[in-house]
């Protein structure tokens, strides 16, 4: 059994659970990872992990696992919806070089079965699955987690809990009570489809970004290059919680008419005989992540719409911090596991504050249509890809202290 005054509980086996369980266990200590799902099964979409993130994951000795899928793009290529370029952003050496890490593009699927590789190898992590996180309760020897399994409810005792349990957690619930997320009044569509059934320009490792009217496309090449990532947004009225409702294709074909968009972002999004949708949803920035020895990770803390692509980046960092500030009181008293735990919440909500915001500004300037869209892609072509990807240094050069 794990000593339990070295034992923390990280509830959620996503990308920033499982990123801290790998963190914290290389730091000393045992863990417990509890996940509500019976099976963890490799689903979502594409994820960019821009050098903030990667250089974490490098750090923890992930980069034989994740090499066989990942792609390193060269450039984002940024179009309108009538098929003229506005802007090419320089990544793949060239932002290596800049950062000191590289640029990737991965499936969410790829990047969560490394991880789980790497935990499950571990001797220091245990993962428990069905296991939904009911409450839990702090004790003046760490605290006590309530998880139902099969109807049943059995108690696991750890020093600390980390929330990593995503948009809906349970654990932000029992801290900080704010109610449900709200509506974002968007909805994306997400798709793969294999690389040689698309046109030889939707292969290349590029980030492309079509911008149209209240709506856009992204997509990238991901599993080395086997397959095209596609994700399209609109703003809409559906609000179904959810990830993975199946859409029709029409739906999307519809949505994105050759009224707006031209024939190649509609040729792409016509390869995809398959579709899944979900709503987007958000909350705003909280004053409190915590209280005594548990805080809050990755969306469960500062869920992020995906107009900035650092959802799962932010989770990552989320991850060194909290190792980083914890480290330290391996051998400490609850109590100074509780002062590093509100250390490293001070250390970390400013930055994530400032991504949400940043994300929430993209969203209306991605949507614009008419006069102000023509004039934002005349200020994106004016300003050039070398000094566009300078305005992100503060996002990609940061590094975990």
């Amino acid at each position: 059994m794990p000593n339990r005054s070295r034992t923390i509980v990280v509830a959620g086996a996503g990308i920033g659970g499982l990123t801290a369980a790998l963190a914290l266990a290389e730091a000393g200590f045992r863990v417990v990872v509890l996940d509500q799902a019976e099976r963890l099964e490799q689903t979502g979409a594409g994820l960019q992990l821009s050098p903030n993130a990667a250089r974490i994951l490098l750090a923890l000795r992930l980069r034989e696992r994740l090499e066989p899928t990942i792609v390193a793009p060269t450039a984002i290529r940024i179009m309108a919806a009538n098929g003229k370029e506005i802007l090419r952003v320089p990544l793949g050496e060239q932002a290596e070089r800049r950062y000191g890490a590289p640029y990737w593009v991965i499936h969410r699927g790829d990047l969560h079965a490394a991880l789980l590789a790497a935990a499950l190898d571990h001797p220091d992590i245990s993962l428990a699955l069905g296991r939904k996180v009911d409450a839990f309760a702090i004790h003046s020897n760490g605290v006590t987690v309530h998880a139902t399994h099969r109807g049943v409810t059995a108690e696991t005792v750890g020093v600390a809990l980390v929330g990593a349990d995503g948009l809906w957690s349970s654990v932000r619930a029992g801290l900080a009570g704010d109610g449900p997320p709200r509506f974002a009044d968007r909805i994306a569509w997400r798709a793969t489809v294999p690389a040689e059934a698309v046109a030889s320009e939707f292969r290349a490792p590029l980030v492309q970004l079509w911008l149209g009217g209240d709506s856009h496309i992204v997509h990238y090449p991901v599993n080395a290059g086997r397959t095209i990532n596609i994700v399209a947004i609109a703003q809409d009225t559906w609000r179904q919680p959810g990830w993975s409702l199946a859409s029709e294709p029409a739906e999307v074909l519809a949505r994105f008419s050759d009224r707006s968009w031209s024939p190649q972002p509609r040729a792409l999004l016509a390869a995809s005989t398959s579709w899944l949708k979900w709503a987007l949803f958000d909350r705003p920035p909280l004053r409190h992540w915590g209280r005594g020895p548990v805080t809050l990770l990755g969306d469960a803390a500062h869920p992020m719409l995906p107009f900035l692509a650092q959802g799962a980046a932010m989770a990552i960092e989320d991850a060194a911090v909290l190792t980083a500030c914890i480290g330290p009181a391996v051998t400490a008293t609850t109590t100074s596991i509780a002062t590093a735990m509100r250390n490293y919440e001070a250390k970390r909500r400013p930055r994530t504050a400032d991504i949400q915001r940043g994300a929430r500004i993209n969203a209306t300037l991605y949507h614009l249509r008419g006069p102000p869209a023509h004039l934002r892609n005349l200020a994106l072509a004016t300003t050039g890809g070398d000094r566009f990807l300078r305005r992100y240094d503060w996002i990609y050069d940061w590094k975990p202290t």
